[in-house]
């Protein structure tokens, strides 16, 4: 028996399930969002926003730090923890309720508060009983937190992303588990407000990065605020009154901490959806089988989009999936693939880390600039990082970027707008470049790549100054 009937129903009201409601909603669907919840976005309650929070309050107190540098003198920062996480929950609610509102505007019948799982391709249960059936199905159900099983017996003094922001205080010292872009992220702002922190990682490099000199400027960086232990397993003991991490392999050690937060990766939310019911190809993670230019299941009705698909994790990429999902899903079986963007990919740790688009391939060839030795960056005493950008051989047209540098999350944004309109080193370089700012850093990388294809380059020198001025 069916209870409740519909043409698209969305599983999730995150970023990716609202906006696939929305576009499905548009297209002349009628639409069911269910939600067990309808908390707010990943983005809004654990996610880029709080965290960002807890990164300015690390920057303010460290910025107080540094000031001696530029002659001016100030007694050293008192960190009022308390203060600080009042701050930040404050202006987290903010942007939660500001989603919640988005929520409650949507038309009436179209939010279902219950958990749902599949019982067909294009039928689900709902926990109350209740049938629906709809002519297509999105999954928007998002992601959590993974612990690995080492951590396990430890698991009460573990702090998540979906728990530090809850805290009444700062911890005292915490051992972080993953080099990522969240682990480094919290570990230097919670080191930069007087936490006490280490990272370990099995992995030998930061953010994902590649072994070459991008990674290491990233890498020289954060070893001066923080202790690296990257190559390393490590495992976790119970203290009376905290853990205790050992670990072995590129080095070994141990050291007791209040917490240990962890910041291993986030797995999809399929668990509870009976996918096996849905008929849908799994991979040998789990997760669904899909077609990135559709966000299409194989070729069944079924879509899925953001972190649930496990393959952009961010925001702006979540919310484009939704997009083409919910257009898709009202459309069936007529799908069209869509232009996806330029991967672009941002870490907030100071210097920032982005890469941007492709930097592989056999036609590619790259050129390199160094930030500690800019003029506008040594200025601001920030002078540290390496970038890389690449460009197709043949033409000099921008594939991507490898950066570590000050503000580079602005730069980044020009380098992805670049790439995606096919644009060439060349003609970055006939646009206008102001001096002195960071961006004149992007200079003699993009002279190198148009030396590499023997396209024009400019006049100026790398420094921005025109030859024979003064």
């Amino acid at each position: 028996m069916v209870d409740i009937q519909t043409d698209v129903a969305i599983i999730g009201a995150g970023t990716a399930g609202l906006a696939a409601e929305r576009h499905a909603r548009q297209a002349g669907a009628r639409t069911l969002l269910i939600d067990p919840y309808f908390a707010g976005t990943t983005c809004a309650t654990v996610g880029c926003m709080p965290s960002k929070l807890l990164i300015a309050a690390g920057n303010a107190a460290h910025t107080a730090r540094m000031a001696d540098g530029f002659g001016v003198r100030l007694p050293a920062p008192e960190i009022d923890g308390p203060a600080v996480m009042k701050r930040l929950q404050a202006q987290r609610d903010r942007f939660v309720d500001a989603t919640k509102e988005s929520i409650d505007d949507l038309p009436d019948g179209i939010c279902l508060k219950a958990r749902a799982h599949f019982t067909g391709a294009t039928s689900l249960a709902l926990e109350d009983g209740r049938a629906v059936q709809a002519k297509s199905i999105v999954i928007a159900t998002g992601a959590s937190p993974v612990i690995p099983g080492p951590f396990k017996p430890v698991e009460d003094r573990i702090i998540t992303n979906e728990t530090l922001f809850e805290r009444a205080d700062l911890p005292k010292s915490v051992g972080v588990i993953g080099a990522g872009p969240l682990g480094l992220e919290m570990a230097q702002a919670l080191a930069r407000l007087g936490v006490r922190v280490e990272v370990f990682d099995m992995g030998e490099t930061l953010g994902g990065l590649p072994k070459g000199v991008v990674e290491t400027s990233l890498r020289d960086a954060l070893g001066q605020e923080i202790p690296l232990r990257l190559g390393v397993k490590p495992e976790a003991q119970r203290l009376s009154d905290g853990v205790k991490l050992s670990w072995s392999g590129a080095e070994s050690g141990e050291a007791a901490f209040d917490h240990i937060l962890v910041a291993a990766g986030r797995a999809p939310n399929l668990e509870e959806l009976s996918l096996e019911a849905a008929g849908l190809e799994l991979d040998e993670h789990g997760t669904p089988v899909f077609d990135p230019d559709t966000m299409q299941c194989g070729d069944a009705p079924v879509f899925i989009a953001g972190d649930a698909d496990h393959d952009r994790p961010v925001l702006h990429e979540a919310s484009a999936e939704g997009t083409i999902a919910g257009t898709n899903a009202a459309g069936f079986p007529d799908v069209q693939p869509m232009r996806r963007k330029v991967p672009l990919q941002i870490m907030f740790t100071d210097p920032n880390m982005a890469t941007v688009g492709t930097t592989e391939g056999e036609e590619i060839v790259c050129g390199s600039a160094d930030y500690s030795d800019q003029g506008r960056a040594k200025a601001m005493r920030v002078n540290r990082g390496q970038c890389e950008i690449f460009a197709d051989a043949r033409d000099g047209r921008l594939t991507g970027a490898r950066l570590v540098g000050p503000e580079i999350e602005h730069i980044a944004h020009l380098l992805a707008w670049s790439v995606q309109d096919r644009v060439t080193a060349s003609v970055l370089l006939d646009r206008p470049f102001y001096h002195p700012t960071l961006e004149e850093g992007l200079k003699s990388a993009l002279q190198q790549i148009c030396a590499a294809v023997s396209a024009p380059k400019s006049p100026e020198r790398d420094d921005g100054f025109l030859p024979g001025a003064s």
